[in-house]
């Protein structure tokens, strides 16, 4: 049946996305918050760039990539909401350590702990909606769930630098821990566990687990799945890269305090995202029922338009027009996340759902998260050596720009996946 997405026991779809979203939000506070208090934390430990890339990104990359996809087999078999809220609770306690730390040794432990729980608790989140929404709704439903990022950056940016500005940078550790552990518990008692593939008419094949191997091969065996793994991968270790020092951007390159950088970075990082992302999923959730290949046309042609825009921007010295280029470049930087996910589901065997989302997300986390920002971080360290770049951020406004050609990368990947998508979109699902 695919006439609407119908309640589940006492839980409506949409309330069960809302549950869903915000705890995404809360855990991605709770994992970019390290960036808006790169300054004080770097000051208060004397860190390198590089260092601040470790803390900020590779530290909480690592054991998340390790469980993340042996958490996502056991949530073939398990009940998946049981794993949102418990992972909640860990993310929760490892962020308020964070504020505890008395070293930088410290700090990194309480982040790689930080990413333990993300890796046990979000997993299965897109998996979990897959069964709440039909086929035809799953683009804007997990577009919906892909308006964390954006909506976590404000409140992480925008929060975390008042907070860090008026109570110091422990405090906003601190603060940011308290809603997971509400939520969870929220989570526990009103959203119900959904049958598998309700909406796949697979009959009693939901019941069987494929193996890890048939996962990777159903990537494999479909161009469109590979180039969209790709395009995704990259653009996510271009914007976690550019993402991770935006707000040390700002102090540097035009001396605003943290707590303007805060509200100024939470606002760049946010409204514009927020708006592609809904407008995204439902753009391609309407006209996929036309022409499949829109989910890769749309991410495309917005990539290739957000690197000449970002590189202008963070050239700019001008600090208004600067901030205005970064709000474009936003809009046109996260189209790709919804639909990529929503190909991703609709193309996989629902028990293979949470297994291919924690692949991703692996990339993601891993080359994303983990090696962007310490990209960046080396790029900037090495620039800011060189004695001709004396401006105020010259060297990290030069390895911004040089890592933002990256979309351009990114970009084709998802133009050459729309030579193969429509044949491959309506492919039978089963293992």
């Amino acid at each position: 049946m695919t006439g609407g997405s119908r309640p589940v026991g006492g839980t409506s779809p949409w309330w069960a996305l809302v549950m869903l979203t915000s705890i995404y939000i809360c855990g991605f506070i709770d994992r970019i918050i390290m960036q808006v208090l790169v300054e004080p934390v770097k000051s208060e430990f004397s860190l390198t760039d590089f260092e601040i890339g470790i803390v900020a990104g590779l530290a909480f990359a690592v054991l998340n990539v390790v469980l993340g996809l042996w958490v996502a087999r056991f949530a073939e078999r398990c009940r998946r909401m049981s794993l949102v809220a418990v992972g909640t609770v860990l993310w929760s306690i490892a962020t308020a350590a964070c504020g505890m730390a008395g070293s930088y040794v410290q700090l990194v432990l309480a982040r790689i702990s930080v990413g333990v729980g993300e890796a046990v608790g979000l997993p299965s989140s897109s998996s979990i909606i897959s069964d709440y929404f039909p086929r035809e709704q799953r683009s804007t439903a997990l577009s919906v769930l892909m308006l964390a990022p954006p909506l976590g950056a404000f409140i992480g940016f925008v929060g975390g630098g008042y907070l860090a500005q008026n109570y110091g940078w422990r405090a906003a550790f601190w603060i940011a821990a308290i809603p997971g552990f509400l939520l969870a518990l929220l989570a526990a008692l009103t959203v119900q566990e959904p049958l598998r593939g309700r909406y796949d008419n697979l009959g009693d094949k939901t019941d069987m687990v494929p193996p890890f191997r048939a996962v990777l091969a159903r990537v494999w065996q479909r161009r469109s799945l590979r180039h969209l793994l790709l395009g995704s991968t990259i653009a996510s270790l271009v914007g976690f890269g550019l993402n991770v020092f935006l707000a040390a951007f700002l102090i540097r390159r035009f001396g605003f305090s943290v707590g303007e950088t805060g509200l100024i970075a939470g606002i760049i990082a946010s409204l514009p995202a927020a708006f592609s992302l809904v407008a995204a999923g439902w753009l391609t959730d309407r006209i996929g029922k036309r022409d499949s290949r829109c989910y890769a046309y749309v991410p495309g042609i917005s990539l290739l338009i957000a690197a000449p825009v970002y590189i202008l921007a963070v050239t700019r010295t001008d600090a208004t027009l600067a901030i205005v280029l970064l709000g474009i470049a936003t809009l046109f930087q996260y189209t790709y996340l919804g639909p990529t996910f929503a190909v991703f589901q609709n193309m996989m065997h629902p028990r293979m759902r949470a297994t291919s989302s924690a692949f991703n997300s692996m990339l993601y986390t891993l080359i994303g998260n983990g090696l962007g920002p310490v990209l960046v971080g080396v790029l900037s360290d090495g620039f800011t050596a060189d004695p001709a770049q004396s401006e105020p951020g010259a060297g990290l406004m030069l390895a911004l720009a040089f890592t933002g050609t990256g979309y351009l990368w990114a970009a084709g990947h998802y133009l050459w996946a729309t030579r193969s998508l429509r044949q491959e979109f309506d492919l039978p699902i089963e293992p």
